[in-house]
């Protein structure tokens, strides 16, 4: 960005596809089209609800946003809820396709060779569970401090588990608390933590993994289009909805599992909820909500409708995959429990401390 060949592109190019804006000096030319596919589906307050959160909007221009909004010609959506809120927090004349999210189209893609592949180039072993965590931003901590010390949470969980962590793009250091490692650095042998903040693609990570933990981060509505346990973390869940405000209260509506402290989460794990049935009927209730038009054809939906002027699906747009006839690649873990090998191992001995309901 910035130099001579980017100006360049971005004159030349009929069509302009970003998740958030170009440069503001921006001047659109007569027939060039702007697509804004978003980061996804939005939990945390954004856009002009953010005039009544000053922590979270740290002086942003809302008149200069609203000027951004007017470049923009259509902007993707994966659901009702998310086609509501942008309207209604980036007003404009754009056109709405509520087509799914392209950057998921993955999911629905991947096969198992490529879960392996990714597995083998990050060093995972077959036989150890893959947690990616992947916090989000708080924008009422001056510092971006781990919730947990993950070298001693690894160690609690034991050793078939192994955490890759993922710190937000905003995080001023890895959550590991070393040096940042280059993008596709193997773990070192018998390692239970793998800092992954490097890694260029947060997709390859997802289908790499058996499980999610994180707390507020929108991630959870992508990784729910692959149909994996999600656990997630919400030890500070008031201080967050004050400072920065959420659409609805993900406690009462989880994707699977939730911990309110570290040894609740621990439980979690170790005594096997993650991927319970409770978990499986959350984490539906949930696909249905968020996931309703993620089949793996988002992208070539939007393509159709932007540059080929298909608008329905008589004009040659792709129907939508009912949910339940979809069939993304299943995790590692899950594949060795369909063959009773993780199945077999023993939950730790004691009462447990932890539900998934709500």
């Amino acid at each position: 960005p910035g130099t001579a060949a980017y100006w360049t592109a971005l004159a030349r190019s009929k069509y302009l596809v970003n998740n958030v804006n170009f440069d503001r000096r921006l001047v659109k030319r007569r027939g060039q089209v702007f697509v804004q596919t978003q980061h996804g589906t939005p939990l945390k307050h954004m856009g002009l609800d953010l005039q009544e959160h000053p922590a979270a909007a740290r002086g942003m221009d809302f008149a200069e946003l609203l000027r951004g909004v007017d470049k923009w010609d259509y902007v993707v959506s994966g659901n009702r809820h998310t086609t509501l809120t942008w309207e209604r927090v980036y007003p404009g004349r754009y056109t709405t396709l509520e087509y799914g999210c392209p950057r998921d189209d993955v999911f629905q893609r991947a096969t198992s060779a490529d879960v392996a592949a990714l597995r083998a180039s990050l060093g995972i072993p077959d036989d150890v569970v893959a947690l990616l965590y992947a916090p989000t931003h708080r924008d009422y901590r001056r510092t971006q401090r781990p919730a947990l010390d993950l070298e001693r949470f690894a160690h609690r969980l034991g050793p078939r588990f192994v955490v890759l962590a993922r710190a937000h793009y905003l995080a001023e250091a890895p959550l590991t608390g070393g040096p940042a490692p280059s993008a596709h650095r193997a773990p070192a042998a018998g390692g239970r933590v793998v800092d992954v903040s490097g890694h260029p693609s947060v997709e390859e990570l997802c289908l790499a993994s058996d499980v999610l933990l994180t707390d507020y981060s929108s991630i959870m509505f992508d990784y729910a289009v692959l149909d994996r346990p999600i656990v997630l973390l919400a030890d500070d869940w008031a201080a967050y909805e004050a400072a920065r405000g959420t659409y609805f209260d993900v406690r009462a509506q989880p994707p699977g599992a939730i911990a309110r402290t570290a040894d609740e989460l621990v439980d979690i794990l170790t005594g096997g909820h993650w991927h319970g049935s409770r978990s499986a009927q959350l984490r539906a209730a949930f696909r249905e909500r968020f996931c309703p038009l993620d089949d793996g054809r988002a992208a070539e939906r939007v393509v159709r409708h932007v540059v080929l002027g298909q608008r329905d699906e008589a004009a040659g747009l792709p129907p939508v995959v009912p949910l339940a006839e979809r069939r993304p690649v299943p995790s590692r873990a899950a594949a060795l429990r369909t063959g009773s090998r993780l199945a077999t191992v023993p939950p730790p001995a004691g009462p447990q401390a932890v539900h998934e309901s709500h």
